[in-house]
């Protein structure tokens, strides 16, 4: 006798699959494969403004074991990074230097705000050299809060980044969209700092 194999579009059960179920099956199993590899692969890159910076490097030590998320070490060029640690007190003289750096950064990439200082000015907000918070000019992913944070905390941190990188799907990430990621204009640094999105630049009037 010969076996008869079903259709495609039904399940060893014989219950129909639509083919956009059997699709968004298939993407699913690929999400989980690629973002396991991701999640254990995520280089950091070391960028220490404050002390938030000294707790930073310490939980780079030993005695946390950084290395058991794939990430022990810290990566001096943005060309090899997927992770900008941003610990301390951004001032309006090294945003600038943020922004260019984050631009360099391939994609997949990600940003962690480590300490007050990084995720919202922390005590010195109201300072005429501060900005208040990271977020202002590059997207930040994960906050960890602290002045400064714990080595603890920053794990914290590190692992909920695993779980968002865990919840992605290539079918809406921005570096797999039709459209090319357009690069962030780098802040101006004159009298004050300048962010060039907040000046819409006017199309050149056509003479009759």
């Amino acid at each position: 006798m010969t076996e008869i194999n079903p259709p495609e579009n039904l399940n060893s059960d014989g219950y129909v699959v639509p083919p956009e179920m059997r699709q968004n099956v298939a993407i699913t199993t690929l999400d989980k494969i690629w973002n396991m590899g991701r999640r254990y692969s995520v280089w950091p890159m070391m960028f220490g403004l404050a002390c938030c910076g000294i707790e930073m490097i310490c939980t780079a030590a030993s005695r946390y074991d950084l290395a058991r998320f794939g990430m022990e070490v810290m990566r001096p060029s943005p060309r090899q990074t997927d992770l900008m640690i941003v610990s301390g007190t951004v001032t309006k003289k090294m945003i600038p230097l943020i922004v260019r750096l984050y631009n360099q950064m391939p994609e997949p990439k990600y940003v962690i705000a480590m300490g007050a200082c990084a995720s919202g000015g922390g005590p010195f907000k109201e300072g005429y050299n501060v900005v208040a918070g990271v977020d202002k000019f590059i997207p930040v992913d994960v906050y960890v809060p602290g002045c400064p944070p714990t080595p603890q905390a920053l794990l914290h941190g590190l692992m909920k980044l695993q779980e968002k990188i865990d919840n992605e799907s290539i079918t809406s990430v921005r570096w797999y969209q039709k459209d090319p990621v357009e690069a962030i204009p780098i802040p101006i640094l004159g009298p004050d700092l300048i962010d060039p999105r907040d000046f819409q630049t006017k199309p050149a009037e056509t003479e009759a």
